[in-house]
């Protein structure tokens, strides 16, 4: 689904963003993106999503090489990706079901399939009961739930989630990680970044760490011993 080959992003200054990262993540994985803030994970995301280009190195995600991609490939590049975003990003001037929808209503398609797709969404984040309400009258967890839902609308192939659960209690972060856990084990390759790291050490999911551009896989005993160095440092 994505593999990355001594991709290097250097922005002026130089700042080197990405060095000499190499990555594979297979079709219908779940992984969890760790690292401290700075250290890469959003550009690494503008890079998979094709929304940036690499200074070097190779990219294929999805079955297309993100260095030669054609401007007019793009659109129906990323309808195999969907993006779920810290912020929710939802239109507060459209219901619950018109925010999921709106995937669709951009690719006009057909009104009858766009409504059981959104009605087959909503029941499967459990929010059937709220389709005709206003997002900004519901709480974090449901919003974030309305979020997942417009970014599956359309069954993309790859679904990335940055700081899904930035803005959640544990209980609803719990929730929202056993919805990605039930995407997941429909076909569709989750990568989810986060800094919570009580939350992936509680999942037995693969964990890659990303520290000063650089992407290593890392188990749960070594992700502890990180949180304490990082901890020591900060005293």
């Amino acid at each position: 689904m994505i593999h990355i080959q001594h991709l290097y992003k250097t922005y002026p200054g130089p700042v080197h963003a990405l060095r000499d990262l190499n990555l594979k993540i297979a079709r219908g994985e779940f992984v969890f993106l760790t690292g401290p803030s700075g250290a890469g994970k959003t550009t690494l995301f503008k890079m998979i999503s094709a929304y940036d280009l690499a200074t070097s190195g190779k990219i294929h995600v999805a079955g297309f090489d993100l260095n030669d991609i054609k401007a007019s490939e793009v659109p129906y590049f990323r309808r195999k990706i969907g993006v779920v975003f810290q912020d929710f990003k939802l239109l507060p001037n459209k219901t619950v079901a018109e925010n999921v929808a709106l995937p669709l209503m951009i690719l006009k398609e057909e009104k009858r399939f766009i409504q059981k797709q959104v009605t087959d969404l909503l029941e499967q984040v459990g929010l059937s009961d709220k389709a005709d309400q206003w997002p900004e009258t519901l709480s974090g967890g449901e919003q974030q739930r309305i979020a997942i839902a417009r970014a599956l609308i359309h069954k993309p192939d790859l679904l990335i989630a940055d700081e899904p659960t930035g803005n959640l209690d544990p209980l609803l972060s719990e929730e929202i990680i056993d919805l990605f856990e039930r995407v997941s084990k429909q076909g569709t390759t989750v990568v989810i970044a986060t800094h919570d790291h009580g939350l992936v050490q509680r999942r037995n999911k693969k964990v890659l760490e990303l520290r000063q551009g650089e992407v290593r896989e890392i188990a749960s005993s070594e992700l502890i011993k990180n949180i304490s160095a990082t901890l020591a440092e900060g005293l």
